[in-house]
């Protein structure tokens, strides 16, 4: 089967840094689908994977995590899905990737394609869907419905997990959402997403803030940057409240939250079907939910720029936009 990869840890500007490889096409044991790929979109876990993390005895790593495709087989333990349904999902970080004409995943963390979606608008959505999911409602525990509960504040607001996180605040929940977005693009695409006001995370956050009506705010969702935002996140965070984080500090000091009795969240997405935890299939049931959501108009596709046919070229011009930083919502590949 087709499929794209690399040999070594390379920067992306180096002409191997991805290539189109042919590897064996996998069978479906047990809970697996073997999934037909359709479309596949980037995260900013691919190009970390990419620059950092050695190829295991096959001598290439095969990267990307989110599909949205066919299945084609199931092993003996599937009891979800059958072959012809049409899914989505974000993959484990521990298996082959979905950058392959096929793939193998568990189905517990696999849920039906939205019936209103294409494959490259489902593609779009699992891994930041989960992400910006478990975040909002498993970390920092905020209630749904449309009872006022607080203040949101989402730094990085334009990106990826951004994008659905404030949709998923504003249309479950009822919190008062400020999103972080440095350009005037990327500032409209958070207002049109459902974020109340929208602040510049390259200017001093206070002081923004109080022009805007507010002196501290009840959940932080830290995204992007959290390593040189810390100190000021801490700052405005209200007493006995919540900070959650998705992104990799090289170090925090937690004693900061300690005179304001408040709690740091780390939301990791891959944890549940990394250790297999009893819990796992809730990402099958997240999705399911999720696209029942977007069936019903209430959830949009955060897919931002379709780069073409999924091939190493492609996947190279789509690691170096993320890695500008200028990208926001979702990048997808669609077809081999």
């Amino acid at each position: 089967m087709k499929a794209v990869g690399y040999r070594e840890p390379l920067p992306i500007s180096d002409p191997q840094s991805l290539l189109d490889l042919e590897a064996p096409t996998p069978q479906a044991e047990g809970r697996d689908l073997l999934v037909e790929v359709k479309a596949i979109s980037v995260n900013p876990v691919d190009v970390k994977v990419r620059a950092s993390v050695k190829p295991g005895k096959e001598g290439y790593k095969i990267l990307g995590w989110d599909a949205a495709g066919v299945v084609k087989e199931t092993g003996s333990g599937v009891s979800f899905f059958k072959p012809g349904d049409e899914v989505y999902y974000a993959g484990s970080i521990a298996r082959a990737g979905t950058d392959a004409e096929f793939h193998l995943v568990d189905e517990r963390i696999v849920g039906g394609k939205p019936k209103t979606l294409n494959f490259a608008q489902a593609a779009a959505m699992p891994l930041t869907t989960i992400t910006a999911w478990e975040l909002l409602f498993d970390r920092l525990h905020v209630p749904r419905g449309k009872e006022p509960v607080g203040t949101l504040l989402i730094m990085g607001g334009a990106g990826g997990v951004g994008s659905i996180l404030t949709q998923l605040a504003r249309k479950l929940t009822g919190l008062t959402i400020i999103s972080t977005a440095s350009t005037p693009e990327s500032q409209k695409w958070c207002l049109d997403l459902g974020a109340h006001s929208v602040i510049n995370h390259y200017q001093p956050l206070a002081p923004q803030l109080i022009a805007i009506g507010f002196s501290q705010v009840d959940y932080i969702a830290s995204l992007t940057g959290t390593q040189g935002h810390y100190p000021a996140l801490v700052e405005i965070l209200a007493p006995e409240s919540r900070l959650g984080i998705i992104d990799d500090p090289a170090s925090l000091d937690a004693t900061l939250l300690k005179s304001k009795c408040a709690s740091l969240h780390w939301e990791y997405m891959f944890a549940r079907s990394f250790f297999s935890t009893p819990d796992m299939v809730a990402q099958h049931e997240i999705l399911n939910e999720a696209a029942a959501l977007v069936d019903a108009g209430v959830l949009r596709t955060t897919l931002a720029k379709s780069m073409g046919t999924i091939n190493a070229a492609h996947l190279k011009e789509a690691h170096a936009l993320l890695e500008s930083g200028r990208a926001r919502g979702k990048l997808v590949l669609e077809g081999f």
